[in-house]
């Protein structure tokens, strides 16, 4: 039997310069930028400093930002933990 791992999103760290470090269960770390997106769709929403950063949370096990305050995954923003979990190691960056 194969085991298919499916990546689990543990702990979100946001910093202001709009990137994100993400803890997976299995302790992988990476950096999520969302600079990129800023200009596009939902992402403008979080041009807002501090909207960006108070709303980032974790929702049904990935990096999301809760941007009507009440946990309902149908009104967030969220980034698919695969995608997340693709992204370069991180975890010996100093800052």
């Amino acid at each position: 039997m194969e085991y298919c791992y499916f990546p689990d999103v543990v702990q979100v760290v946001p910093f202001e310069d709009y990137t994100v470090d993400v803890y997976f269960d299995d302790g992988k770390i990476v950096r999520y930028d969302v600079t990129p997106f800023l200009e596009e769709g939902i992402f403008r929403k979080l041009k807002d400093l501090q909207v960006f950063i108070n709303a980032c949370t974790i929702l049904n096990g990935t990096l999301a930002w809760d941007i009507a305050g009440n946990r309902n995954e149908q009104e967030c923003i969220d980034i698919d933990p695969e995608t997340l979990h693709a992204l370069p190691d991180a975890s010996e960056r100093t800052s």
